[in-house]
């Protein structure tokens, strides 16, 4: 039997399913193939204080991925294409996840999701589809590839509400060539609809969140299994305290859950946001009011930035840009630094931009690529970067 020219990433959602069903109808040579990147209650070592790994706990969620599991060879089964089975659980530690700790220690907030794509879904997953025969890969991912003269472009998906081009601006040529996205130009509730007409048993599953192949969960309890709790104090941006915080590390900035600030002397009873933290003195800073001016940057610098089409459009250009998922589109200037950098400035202040997290750049549909946060120009970041020198 000759090697199926096409391997769908089967994670046991209905978005998969439907991209595998597609293609199928299409009458493409498809396989299915599960990927195992958490091994949940087998493995998922936890950093010890000599950076050393030791087992954590076991009985914690490992029920969903076998679910996911069950759910894939289901669908595959449903449809009449065979099924692979393959454990990058140890890439997954490697790639993504010793990354993601690192970055929650230094007081960032990485984008695993972005990191995951880039190392497991079109790095291993893509490897191991070839090893199998096949010519290219297929993912329900909501976004588009198009050839335009001769270079390959990543558009966002057609429905904008799940247009996932954000996760997918590290992705290069060679990937994209590599690539199908099904699912680009249907809005979701076609993918639901479809889903059922074909009487796929995962039509009306609800679509997972959360960390990327580590699922829904208490987020604070899952990372002080690998960051222990270090308490500290919470202040105001003018140094006064209001309560205590279980660790710098479990915050970002904006954030409002979790802060447990009760009626605080001398002032209103107002919302309190996180807005800014300072690993090294382990305080968490905190202001009252959605809009603090804590908050509000107009510029940012990011570490290398990676293009889409090999090279930026040019030295200094305009563009729209998002510093967050579903972020509306925030026109700006790009300056490409000699590091490889990017220094950008936006047309209207923005709330919350966080080190850490991912800058992604698109000229109209078109994802050109993107960049780390590394810092923006919001007064209390300044300030707190000024005393760490």
């Amino acid at each position: 039997m000759s090697p199926p020219r096409v391997i769908v990433g089967m994670s046991g959602g209905v978005d998969s399913s439907v991209a595998a069903l597609m293609l199928g109808q299409a009458g493409e040579s498809i396989a299915g193939l599960f990927m195992q990147n958490w091994a949940e209650d087998e493995a998922p070592d936890s950093a010890d204080a000599t950076g050393g790994r030791t087992p954590a706990p076991a009985g914690s969620g490992g029920c969903r991925a076998e679910d996911d599991r069950r759910d894939a060879v289901a669908v595959c089964g449903r449809l009449g294409i065979p099924i692979h089975f393959r454990d990058f659980s140890s890439e997954y530690w490697a790639g993504v996840f010793e990354h993601f700790l690192a970055e929650y220690a230094a007081g960032r907030t990485p984008n695993p999701d972005v990191l995951c794509n880039r190392e497991i879904k079109f790095k291993h997953f893509l490897d191991a589809a070839r090893e199998l025969g096949a010519e290219r890969i297929a993912t329900g991912h909501y976004a588009r590839v198009a050839r335009v003269e001769g270079r390959h472009r990543l558009l966002r998906g057609v429905d904008r509400a799940k247009d996932q081009s954000y996760f997918l601006h590290q992705l290069g040529q060679a990937q994209l060539a590599s690539t199908l996205f099904p699912l680009g130009e249907l809005p979701k509730s076609d993918v639901r609809r479809m889903a059922a007409d074909a009487g796929l048993p995962t039509a009306a599953k609800k679509d997972s969140t959360g960390i990327c192949f580590i699922g829904e969960r208490d987020f604070r309890g899952f990372l002080s299994r690998y960051l222990p709790a270090r308490p500290g104090e919470m202040r105001t941006p003018d140094g006064r305290p209001v309560g205590e915080h279980p660790g710098v590390f479990y915050f970002t900035l904006g954030q409002r859950e979790g802060l447990n600030i009760g009626g605080v002397r001398g002032f209103e009873q107002a919302p309190w946001y996180v807005v800014g933290k300072d690993v090294a003195r382990n305080l968490l800073y905190v202001d009252q009011g959605h809009d603090s001016p804590c908050l509000r940057s107009s510029n940012l610098q990011s570490e290398a930035a990676h293009w889409i089409a090999g090279a930026p459009p040019a030295s200094r250009f305009t563009c729209t840009a998002q510093t967050r998922y579903r972020q509306p589109d925030q026109a700006c200037e790009v300056t490409v630094l000699d590091n490889g950098g990017l220094a950008v400035r936006f047309g209207q202040s923005q709330r919350a931009v966080t080190p850490g997290q991912s800058l992604v750049l698109y000229d109209g549909d078109t994802c050109l690529g993107g960049a780390v946060i590394a810092s923006t120009d919001a007064p209390l970041e300044q300030r707190l970067s000024t005393q760490a020198r």
